[in-house]
């Protein structure tokens, strides 16, 4: 049987394609995203503009004719916080269906932070020990405190990349009292979390896909070779390589970074907030240890299927 997942998130829109043997194993036969930025122009308004609304219809007519080509059996897609968020976001899921027969589901922040977490889990050898993972997406941002076996706590914030650079529009490059503003923002907004992890002790953190997936490409384009990120599902930050890197990005302009390697063209201004947001999470718990998961909710939703929770 063929699956195909399709992740509707505020920045791009994700497909995953997988073939499921009858032993259940599954091989990946497709992957790509297109970027969308649903958000542009009303993330925080509460409507998804005309342009990309039109942006996020025409990626889904072009993964209709690659559900076509690969004889896809079953069809997953998920919306998140733009959809959710915006009250024109049912008319995008009447005219998903009416365009392409793609029927979207848009779900709740908690479940979008339930399935980040098995894909994280599939991703990343976790353990006994409690982690905290974070998605950081263009509309919201999910943070799950867990283990191996469990969650114990998880929410999701409007504080994504996207709604995060309207409400701020820094400068270009970004200066020092703006990068407080927000940072002062954060912690007013996060107070939960900062309770939570009081409450249930973390000793390291985990960055899911995204914008911790660009900042991993930038360690290894600077510092090692991109080599090192081949075939892999996870990755060891050196917290000095992510803060030599946090203050070459708030010192560059929009034209530096747009030539920096490792650093697609869809993050370049949304890559500044993150990494704020990134290094305020880092310092304000004193964490020491982080990794990369490059699994999300995509294949948080294939681990669903596959274990028929769906």
């Amino acid at each position: 049987m063929r699956i195909a997942i399709i992740d509707l998130g505020t920045n791009t829109f994700n497909i995953l394609i997988v073939e499921v043997d009858g032993n259940r194993d599954t091989k990946q036969l497709f992957q790509t995203k297109i970027p969308v930025k649903l958000g542009e122009g009303g993330i925080n308004k509460g409507f998804i503009a005309p342009i990309p609304f039109q942006r996020g219809i025409d990626a889904l007519v072009q993964y209709k004719l690659i559900i076509e080509e690969y004889s896809v059996d079953k069809t997953f897609a998920f919306a998140t916080s733009a959809i959710r968020s915006a009250n024109n976001g049912i008319d995008f899921v009447n005219i998903a269906k009416e365009k392409t027969g793609i029927e979207v589901q848009v779900i709740s922040g908690d479940k979008e932070a339930e399935l980040i977490y098995y894909g994280v889990r599939s991703a990343v050898k976790m353990s006994n020990d409690t982690s905290l993972i974070i998605d950081i997406g263009g509309g919201s941002t999910e943070f799950i405190i867990a283990n191996k076996d469990q969650i114990f706590w998880k929410q999701s914030f409007l504080l994504g990349a996207a709604r995060l650079l309207e409400i701020f529009n820094p400068s270009d490059p970004i200066t020092d009292k703006e990068i407080e503003t927000i940072k002062n923002y954060l912690r007013q907004e996060l107070q939960s979390l900062l309770d939570a992890v009081k409450k249930y002790p973390i000793t390291e953190l985990i960055g899911s896909s995204g914008s911790f997936d660009s900042l991993a490409e930038m360690i290894a384009h600077r510092f090692y070779t991109p080599e090192i990120l081949k075939n892999i599902t996870e990755y060891e930050f050196k917290l000095d390589d992510c803060s030599a890197i946090y203050d070459i990005i708030i010192k560059s302009t929009k034209a530096e970074r747009t030539a920096m390697k490792g650093l697609v063209l869809m993050r370049v201004d949304m890559m500044v907030i993150s990494s704020i947001l990134v290094h305020f999470v880092l310092s304000e718990l004193e964490t020491k240890k982080m990794r990369l998961s490059t699994y999300s909710l995509k294949e948080g939703v294939l681990w669903e299927v596959m274990n028929n929770n769906q």
